[in-house]
């Protein structure tokens, strides 16, 4: 007996995923989409199937700022096995060549890690979704063509030493790092390259994205509490959510009077607004973000992107 279609229905907002580990972010994503039965949604950049923690799913209008968390500054906690680098630059990967590992100390490991450290350039993993002609490198990889990645330039704004008891004490050589970084960097490469340096290799064990800029203390949901919240029933599931403009922290607000608003949500470019210029959220007078713009140094508010809401799309035009 098959199971009953999903009826998906029109949902915004934003969710703070906790990634399990074994899924990659778009399995990750259906799965809370038919949870929520939300009609669109999209994440916010992927975390490897070996990550676990925040994963920001955007639905409905909210995918149209995906983009501009793409970009965001991210912290990780990771845990870097020493003496074996493999295929992939993590666990989930081919051994490639083992090391001994020397007796490090931490002067030397942290005089590695700050040479990591700043706007470096970085070679990223063959095994990744970055595309080339069309498709995601680790398709070709896994085909077994010679695949070629042009290092680029990343920042990367700590990386540091939490702890490497594992390895003093004479046990497994492990070390335990935290990574605040930019948009494009890979935390398999910097465990990698810092392998590299240390003249032992490296790989990830364990990666754990703890927060994604403007969400610095997240709270959030695993698949397992939602599943039980939406057995509840949906409204308990719905408060989960945080609302587009929670996503927007990071840019400047415009108020819109009533003309104002309405014009600029047909499209419209406004003169005579004051302002500093650059990119911009701009509220309505029912304090509803209409879209996103930019405003120029001759004070013109242009719309960038525009969030469609049904009361909107229904309300009377305005008299003339």
């Amino acid at each position: 007996m098959s199971l009953p279609k999903t009826k998906f229905r029109r949902l915004d907002g934003i969710l703070l995923l906790d990634k399990p580990q074994g899924l990659s972010s778009n399995q990750a994503l259906q799965r809370a989409r038919h949870l929520f039965r939300a009609e669109k949604g999209g994440h916010t950049g992927s975390l490897d199937p070996l990550a676990t923690g925040l994963l920001p799913l955007c639905f409905g209008e909210a995918t149209k700022i995906a983009g501009s968390l793409l970009g965001a500054r991210k912290a990780y906690d990771t845990v870097a096995r020493l003496g074996i680098t493999t295929d992939t630059d993590d666990a989930e990967g081919q051994p490639l060549r083992e090391r001994p590992v020397a007796q490090y100390t931490i002067p030397q490991i942290d005089s590695a890690l700050r040479q990591l450290t700043g706007r470096i350039q970085q070679r990223p993993p063959i095994y990744s979704a970055l595309k080339r002609g069309g498709e995601p490198l680790y398709a070709k990889a896994r085909r077994g063509e010679i695949v070629e990645v042009e290092p680029r330039e990343i920042e990367v704004h700590s990386f540091e030493l939490q702890s490497a008891a594992d390895l003093l004490d004479g046990g497994m050589p492990l070390l335990r790092l935290h990574v605040e970084c930019g948009s494009g960097t890979y935390v398999r490469s910097l465990v990698r390259d810092l392998g590299e340096l240390l003249g032992c290799g490296a790989h990830v064990v364990e990666l754990r994205r703890l927060w994604v800029e403007p969400f610095r203390e997240p709270r959030m949901w695993t698949l397992e509490a939602l599943q039980a919240l939406a057995q509840r029933d949906e409204r308990s599931l719905d408060a989960c959510l945080l609302p587009l403009d929670a996503g927007l922290i990071g840019f400047r607000r415009i108020d819109l009077a009533d003309e104002g608003a309405r014009r600029f949500s047909q499209g419209q470019r406004l003169p005579a607004i004051p302002g500093s210029p650059g990119p911009c959220a701009v509220y309505g007078p029912n304090a509803r973000v209409l879209g996103l713009a930019d405003l120029s140094e001759g004070g013109v508010l242009a719309p960038q992107r525009l969030f469609n809401w049904p009361e909107l799309a229904t309300a009377p035009p305005s008299a003339q």
